[in-house]
């Protein structure tokens, strides 16, 4: 659930590209790699908040679950 954005994104990026590719007839390694990067980081940037909220609710919760196991 946390790491959706972030495959969502390199998903939809990958085939706009490779669609791109076959259109164009392109093969340069840089076109694919480079739009990833931008967009990878475009999500972390929107999504980065809510998913270091959530992971560190979760540790919370676990080690609080912990915590109660002796108890």
């Amino acid at each position: 659930m946390i790491s959706a954005p972030v495959l969502l994104t390199c998903a939809v990026v990958g085939v706009v590209v490779t669609l791109f590719q076959a259109v164009t007839s392109i093969r340069d390694m840089s076109l694919t790699v480079v739009p990833k990067l931008i967009a990878v980081g475009l999500v972390l940037m929107l999504f980065g908040g809510w998913m270091l909220d959530t992971m560190l609710q979760y540790v919370t919760d676990v080690f609080g679950y912990i915590q109660n196991v002796g108890h």
